[in-house]
């Protein structure tokens, strides 16, 4: 079993979504529905097609959702070391080609977010960087080619 390791407010974020369709969305649909099938033939109801449609894609993310949350595991952030790089890291690296510096967040996947500089541990970069200390260059292949990264700074 795969678990997915995740932040607490992560793990906040992601029952509060699952609140959110349950609560919300999937009622809002069930109504839908039943007004679509209030006006009669089903065979020939685009409205009702579209409500189903929706109803179908909803219920999947909830699914898929709650599969995450059911393999969640919870890191105790005051345990993570900035030692080598690991999950929950903030990692400043230097492009050794162009000494342009970045710097990335290590999260889960489900906490990914790249315009809050958060990347999953599973993408080639932070693979690349996982167990790697301060001063180490990490080679990485990246779609845009190949990339060595120096680690400028390790921290929380």
């Amino acid at each position: 079993m795969a678990y997915t390791y995740m932040t607490q407010e992560g793990y906040d974020k992601l029952v509060a979504e699952i609140n959110e369709l349950e609560g919300v969305q999937r009622p809002e649909i069930s109504r839908q529905i039943a007004e679509a099938r209030d006006k009669g033939d089903l065979s020939e109801n685009a409205e009702y097609d579209a409500a189903k449609e929706a109803q179908g894609i909803l219920e999947g993310k909830i699914s898929q959702l709650k599969g995450i949350l059911a393999n969640a595991r919870i890191i105790d952030e005051s345990s993570v070391q900035t030692d080598v790089v690991q999950i929950l890291n903030k990692v400043v690296v230097k492009n050794v080609k162009n000494g342009a510096q970045m710097t990335f967040t290590l999260v889960s996947d489900s906490e990914a977010n790249i315009k809050e500089g958060k990347i999953s541990v599973n993408t080639p970069i932070a693979k690349g960087l996982m167990g790697k200390k301060v001063g180490d260059q990490a080679e990485i292949q990246t779609p845009g080619g190949k990339q060595v990264l120096e680690i400028v700074n390790i921290s929380i």
